[in-house]
């Protein structure tokens, strides 16, 4: 996915399953963790995130708690209020969230 900064934001036609990858990266938080955290499966989460499986097609019950562990709001993340992104800043290191600092797409271990 490319992306542009613009005033601390990362902008771009942004796909459902990548705002669930970058809520989770902001939060450092594994698929596995999120499932968990969801009480769905790591596989169903995976494909959800990949997005083999839509979450908007979803029963509102798993939604509801994928969206909870990730801290997101249901009627934002529904009014497409996620789409523009996370707040993201440069260092010197590259690239990085704001809110937490963790460096932007990289995968939590």
């Amino acid at each position: 996915m490319e992306y542009v900064s613009l005033d601390g934001y990362c902008l771009g036609h942004i796909k459902h399953h990548n705002i669930l990858r970058e809520k989770r990266l902001v939060l450092g938080l594994t698929q596995q963790q999120v499932a968990d955290i969801a009480k769905i499966s790591y596989c169903q989460y995976q494909r959800f995130e990949s997005g083999e499986r839509n979450i908007m097609t979803a029963s509102f019950q798993i939604t509801y708690r994928v969206l909870k562990a990730l801290n997101m709001d249901i009627d934002k993340f529904y009014n497409g209020d996620y789409a523009i992104g996370e707040p993201i800043k440069e260092t010197p290191d590259g690239l990085v969230y704001a809110s937490t600092g963790r460096p932007f797409n990289k995968e939590v271990e």
